[in-house]
């Protein structure tokens, strides 16, 4: 809304013109976006620990982790703020795909803002249950997904990284559950990764990154067609969101670096999980999604592989899932999981851009 008020006024101000190139308005966004989230972070945390909505600990996790009860948590909140004003800010109101993608990050935001409340009042991090959550986000993802396809008419072909001839076409009939599985796995996956303090908002920045990229050359016809990727008109605008997003969980990592001042919570994981899966969405660049987030594939993988192969030899593959807590109980202090877990990220973000003219 600001980028028109201003822009209205490039003609009587040639400097505003610059405002018509995206990634001139990525650089305002996530500038926003961080001092917003930077600014709200101390107030926030402030109210929080007024309030006593403090971090609630599970008796199955490392006895470590029982230290952090009590810490201010929902801190997703302040990223969600921090972006939703950044973006509305600087991107065009007339684009349906930003809000889209603000529609799906803040629905699933309010399902996990439900979950933290109920585990805060409850207690003891009983929330939500999980076909409770299931239930909510395939209903979100449902809506979103029936959006894109019915109402904006998006082409239902899918796009394999390194292969430029495999182009299948799901039809709507698959195309839906598909976008569907898309956003609500991506969503549980941030979930289960965020477990230890800056875990989950680094290959949450590394992936967004990746898709800032992506946004921006599937919004460009000359980009699309040199690097032989799927032209979206409209999907350029996206990259204000992908900036803004990063910029505000950068601001929040400085309240979450170890030992957290504030923890994200469900309405963060949950939200920025959902908001990277309908990106891939709506960039048309689905797949390469398991390879920007592969550490968020690999978290979301060691739960199912533990949980079946306990159900069929009542044995364990780790010492505990997600595989974080496996590292940590082998002895690895947190902020060198950490460390690591970013590293395999930066790799993985790497690879996924290389996809661009590896083909």
């Amino acid at each position: 809304m600001l980028y028109l008020a201003l822009f209205s006024l490039h003609t009587r101000y040639p400097a505003l013109n610059v405002l018509r190139y995206e990634t001139f308005r990525s650089v305002l966004a996530g500038l926003t976006g961080l001092a917003l989230s930077l600014a709200m972070g101390p107030l926030l945390i402030q109210r929080f620990r007024a309030a006593h909505i403090g971090q609630t600990i599970r008796d199955d996790v490392p006895a470590a982790h029982q230290k952090k009860a009590g810490t201010p948590t929902m801190g997703g909140l302040l990223i969600l703020a921090s972006c939703l004003v950044a973006t509305i800010l600087l991107a065009d109101p007339a684009d349906p795909y930003v809000w889209l993608a603000l529609f799906v990050m803040v629905g699933f935001g309010v399902i996990g803002f439900c979950d933290d409340y109920l585990k805060l009042r409850r207690g003891r991090g009983m929330g939500l249950s999980g076909p409770q959550k299931l239930f909510w986000q395939f209903a979100c993802a449902f809506v979103a997904a029936m959006t894109l396809f019915v109402l904006l008419g998006f082409d239902t072909h899918l796009t394999f990284p390194f292969f430029k001839r495999i182009h299948p076409n799901l039809h709507w009939w698959l195309y839906v559950p598909f976008a569907m599985l898309v956003i609500v796995g991506c969503s549980n996956a941030v979930n289960l990764t965020d477990g230890l303090d800056g875990l989950a908002i680094g290959p949450v920045m590394t992936t967004g990154f990746c898709y800032w990229l992506f946004t921006y050359v599937s919004g460009n016809l000359k980009f699309a067609r040199y690097l032989d990727v799927p032209h979206v008109e409209g999907s350029g605008e996206l990259a204000i969101f992908c900036a803004a997003l990063i910029a505000a969980s950068l601001g929040f990592l400085w309240y979450n670096a170890y030992p957290a001042s504030m923890m994200m919570g469900d309405v963060g994981a949950l939200s920025l999980g959902g908001a990277l899966g309908a990106v891939a969405l709506l960039s048309k660049q689905e797949l390469v999604l398991p390879i920007a987030g592969g550490v968020f594939v690999i978290e979301a993988v060691s739960v199912i592989m533990q949980r079946y192969y306990y159900k069929m030899t009542h044995r364990r593959i780790f010492r505990m899932a997600p595989l974080h807590h496996h590292f940590e109980l082998g002895g690895w202090p947190e902020t060198v999981v950490v460390t690591r877990f970013w590293i395999i990220s930066i790799v993985c973000a790497l690879v996924a851009v290389s996809t661009l003219k590896l083909r």
